[in-house]
């Protein structure tokens, strides 16, 4: 593929994304450089193209709706070894109120309690706090309960693009079926068979 951007304006959009440390919406990248919204994906395939030529070890992904560079996937064990993060792992109660909420959202609090059975005060907090889960509005019924859903930084923690790469649910109780099979335990909340 022929470059048609100069190698200055690859390497501001390089430097951008490296200092950004997280994923930086199209506009604002056209913006900063002085180009089109449209250019900005040109830009990114020729750097893709370029750093593949030369088997970087980074890469640059479309994330949440912007650019974002991390590290190539096949590098994993190299930079886990070297950083071992120290983030605290959400719970179990908490992976299941999250998947609830990725997969019905708009979702009211009670619509997750009866799903999963149990109230879900303290950890829908914690997914408030956070910064996975924010109210999202609020649903046309008696009382007009909170509606929650997914943001940003849910995309960005689990690496997806969009919430249309979520695995579709016939996929993780599949998976999770396996998982009973070979001895492992639970349920996906509100999967196939639960409402």
């Amino acid at each position: 593929m022929p470059l048609f951007f100069s190698d200055n304006l690859r390497a501001a959009l390089e430097c951008l994304l490296f200092v950004a440390g997280g994923p930086v919406p199209v506009d604002s990248l056209a913006a900063c450089l002085g180009v089109e919204p449209g250019d900005i994906a040109e830009l990114v395939a020729e750097l893709q193209e370029l750093y593949a030529r030369e088997e970087r070890g980074l890469q640059i992904r479309a994330v949440a709706g912007g650019y974002q560079m991390c590290t190539r996937p096949e590098f994993a064990g190299y930079v886990e070894a070297f950083m071992r993060p120290e983030l605290p792992a959400l719970s179990r109660a908490a992976l299941e109120t999250l998947a609830i909420i990725a997969y019905r959202q708009p979702v009211t609090r009670a619509e997750m309690e009866y799903i999963r059975g149990v109230k879900v005060d303290g950890v829908l907090n914690t997914l408030i706090s956070r910064g996975l889960v924010q109210e999202v509005g609020r649903k046309e019924a008696p009382g007009r309960p909170i509606l929650y859903g997914t943001t940003a930084k849910f995309l960005e923690f689990f690496g997806l693009k969009d919430l249309k790469e979520l695995p579709p649910l016939d996929d993780v109780a599949a998976g999770q079926e396996n998982s009973r099979e070979a001895g492992g335990r639970g349920s996906i909340p509100g999967g196939p068979g639960e409402e």
